[in-house]
């Protein structure tokens, strides 16, 4: 596996669609609600070989970031790519004066909650139902860039 994480362009929508749809716990946007984050937004791709095998959006606001989807294709999980584009997202906020990012989760997504704990996200909050297809509460993270914050 030659992994390289890279920005996303408009070409990689098809593929970023297909991984998203096939993942029950994505959170499901249409193409152009991805073609609007990939031109304003900050997406990243994780690209094995020329395929794209996992990806990561967020959406920066007055300083504050919310990471809004992250998904890795089901054949190529449990590798560390999900914690490599959490890493690599995490310093190129860094690198845009971001101090502060948030995120919601589902409550059931065990893998996803440790992944962002690992990176330093702190429990701050729950939404009742805020998922449906299924219907699920939303876990709320935070994670200060900034020391003391």
């Amino acid at each position: 596996m030659a992994l390289t994480i890279r920005p996303a362009t408009l070409g990689d929508l098809q593929r970023i669609l297909a991984i998203e749809r096939a993942s029950a716990s994505a959170a499901h946007w249409s193409g152009e609600q991805y073609s609007r984050v990939v031109e304003s937004g900050l997406v990243l791709v994780a690209d094995d070989e020329g395929t794209v095998v996992g990806f990561v959006c967020a959406q920066g606001v007055a300083g504050e970031w919310e990471i809004e989807n992250i998904v890795v294709a089901e054949s190529s999980r449990r590798h560390g790519i999900g914690n490599t584009l959490v890493r690599e997202l995490l310093k190129q906020i860094g690198s845009r004066s971001g101090p502060t990012v948030y995120l919601e989760v589902r409550e059931s997504n065990l893998p996803a909650r440790c992944l962002y704990q690992k990176h330093g996200f702190v429990e701050i909050g729950l939404r009742r139902s805020y998922y449906q297809k299924p219907a699920e509460d939303a876990v709320l993270y935070r994670l200060s860039l900034i020391t003391g914050v």
